[in-house]
């Protein structure tokens, strides 16, 4: 891209004034611990006081059999499992999704709060929500970048105690699968304008087929749409952690994949399958969507995937209504061939 002359002056006095004061991508972690974490009817309160929106969805007619805390994905908030929650209410299974620090409602939107925050709010989370419902299975939903936190989460000290996860196109595009010019491109902009905010128009990428859906995250104010290029090196250090992390990953898990997905490339994807502990292989179900976007839990197919999602949780052995894990066993299978 060519920029105006005026544009071109005011990068290079941004690099320089950057160079000269030491720029570098701005983590906003919490503050100290002030209170113990708490759940609220709408609300989770973290041990530094903050806190973060909830929402809930539980049926009036029925007790339930399971619980599904659920993560949004990047510049999204808790609105988005509002079609998944409701389905699964009809199910029996009562759900939360919360806006994640940095994100949403909850403080600060925009700015990068840090994989180690994230985290810890998850652990918080899972943990509340355990106690909330003592003798119920709880699984974790990661969408996108929800997907990595969980990862990570589930990978490092003190885990959460779960009964299963769902990744929906899990965020696992790190540094080790992108294009050398893409990785400077990042270094660069974060170690000069961390400030500066970017936009994805102009890179053609579709994140889903439901355009009617995509032109109201549009109109929705609580959607980022503007991204500090801080928050951008932020999220690939998480997708970083989480592609590291898979070698460990060895939950109960169904994993889920769109294959016209433009946002998480296959590659990445297929590398962390591969990366998954042999051992447990048997706990976890790969499905692949042969028309599924990034957005599989919002896309037009969603309620095949909302019914596969609630058939695993209610039966890991059975095969999924869709038929989305033998699509994945198939396509694996050929890209072992010699």
């Amino acid at each position: 891209m060519i920029l105006p002359a005026a544009a071109r002056v005011a990068v290079a006095a941004a690099v320089l004034a950057c160079g000269m004061a030491g720029c570098v991508p701005k983590v906003f972690p919490p503050g100290p611990p002030v209170t113990a974490p708490a759940l609220q009817s709408d609300g989770l309160v973290m041990a530094d006081g903050v806190r973060l929106p909830l929402r809930v969805w539980r049926s009036s007619g029925r007790a339930p059999t399971a619980v599904v805390l659920a993560l949004h994905g990047f510049n999204d908030y808790s609105r988005f499992f509002e079609g998944a929650g409701a389905f699964f209410a009809e199910q029996g299974l009562v759900s939360y999704a919360y806006d994640q620090r940095g994100f949403g409602a909850a403080p600060d939107p925009g700015l990068w709060p840090g994989t180690e925050a994230l985290v810890d709010d998850l652990k918080d989370a899972a943990r509340l929500v355990r106690a909330r419902h003592p003798d119920l299975p709880l699984y974790l939903l990661g969408d996108s970048m929800g997907g990595a936190v969980v990862m990570v989460a589930m990978t490092g000290d003190s885990a959460p105690a779960v009964d299963g996860i769902v990744l929906a196109a899990p965020a696992v595009w790190g540094r080790a699968t992108m294009p050398w010019y893409q990785r400077a491109a990042l270094w660069l902009a974060s170690h000069t304008v961390p400030w500066l905010k970017v936009t994805g128009r102009g890179l053609k990428i579709r994140a889903s087929d439901n355009i009617e859906m995509l032109k109201a995250l549009g109109r929705d104010p609580l959607v980022i749409k503007e991204t500090r290029v801080d928050a951008l090196h932020g999220i690939t250090d998480l997708m970083d952690a989480a592609l590291a992390a898979a070698p460990a990953f060895d939950a109960p898990a169904l994993i889920l994949y769109g294959e016209r997905d433009e946002v998480v490339p296959g590659d990445p994807v297929f590398m962390m399958l591969d990366r998954l502990p042999p051992a447990a292989r048997p706990r976890q179900r790969i499905a692949l969507y042969s028309e599924g976007w990034h957005m599989l839990l919002r896309d037009l197919q969603a309620a095949k995937v909302w019914a596969d999602v609630a058939a695993w949780i209610a039966d890991p052995s059975a095969a999924l209504p869709s038929g989305a894990d033998a699509r994945a066993r198939a396509v694996l299978a050929d890209r072992t061939k010699p």
